[in-house]
């Protein structure tokens, strides 16, 4: 799987995962990739580099698109732009969104929402400070690759079809 860091051309940036670059790239031309925040389907990759830390910089975020200036004048009104092509899903698409809708009930149901202490209570488990238990919430990156260098067996859980968690 690749995680992307996308942004919309209403310059809202969000993560997404695509099993290969060339899905990102067939889903992308299908419309299938939609922002979060506003719903838009022109969306691109974000300029991506390796998570290198530096301390000297801070964090650093991408750069919005650029914003196209309006005309200094209008004469006429501009013709109404066509609606934009609503993208159907395939039988593939839907029955993968079920299973991750059903994924995440089965979670929910099973395993206790940690939320931001997921890292945290995942090493109390595997040191034994803690009762072993399911448990799901977030982690960030470099969460998980010191979790992965401590030999702690955790999983992505997939992102739900239009749901910013």
């Amino acid at each position: 799987m690749i995680r992307y860091t996308l942004v919309c051309d209403a310059a809202h940036e969000f993560d997404s995962w695509f099993s290969t670059s060339a899905s990102f790239e067939e889903q992308a031309k299908r419309g299938l990739v939609a922002c979060p925040v506003c719903g838009s389907t022109r969306v691109e990759r974000a300029i991506m580099a390796p998570n290198v830390a530096r301390t000297d910089l801070g964090p650093r975020r991408p750069q919005p698109l650029p914003v196209p200036a309006a005309p200094a004048a209008v004469s006429a009104p501009a013709p109404a732009a066509p609606p934009s092509p609503t993208a159907l899903i395939g039988e593939k698409e839907a029955a993968l969104r079920a299973m991750i809708a059903e994924l995440h009930r089965q979670v929910r149901e099973n395993a206790e929402h940690v939320g931001e202490r997921f890292a945290e209570e995942a090493l109390k488990i595997h040191h034994g400070e803690t009762p072993e238990r399911a448990i799901y919430g977030q982690a960030s990156m470099d969460d998980a690759q010191m979790l992965q260098e401590e030999g702690v067996a955790f999983m992505p859980l997939p992102r739900l079809p239009g749901s910013a968690h």
